[in-house]
């Protein structure tokens, strides 16, 4: 499994609104995405970055056909034109020492 995970400030004095919309819109078209897993969003509690989504992909290369597409590409550019800055992108795999999670117990 693959994670990305894509972080954001938003721009002063946006829409709320109007994010909301374009948000709505995005998760859709993610959420259509082949070799999706699962998308989580989260709202800082402290500070900067404001927002992070994070989606589970099963492989890399699924990961990269979305992160290529099209619709991902006119989407990520309304975020950058209307809503966001400060934007970045990690993409991270399961770790050698540690491929599976660990639960107490």
């Amino acid at each position: 499994m693959i994670e990305a995970d894509l972080k954001w400030d938003f721009l002063p004095g946006m829409d709320q609104q109007a994010y909301q919309a374009w948000a709505k819109k995005a998760i859709g078209t993610v959420l259509q995405s082949p070799g999706l897993v699962e998308f989580r969003a989260y709202r800082s509690m402290l500070a900067a970055p404001q927002v992070r989504t994070t989606s589970v992909w099963k492989t890399m290369a699924d990961w990269a056909n979305f992160a290529e597409s099209a619709a991902w590409e006119a989407l990520k550019a309304e975020l950058l034109d209307q809503y966001g800055q400060n934007f970045t992108i990690e993409v991270w795999g399961p770790s050698p020492v540690v491929p599976e999670p660990l639960r107490p117990g």
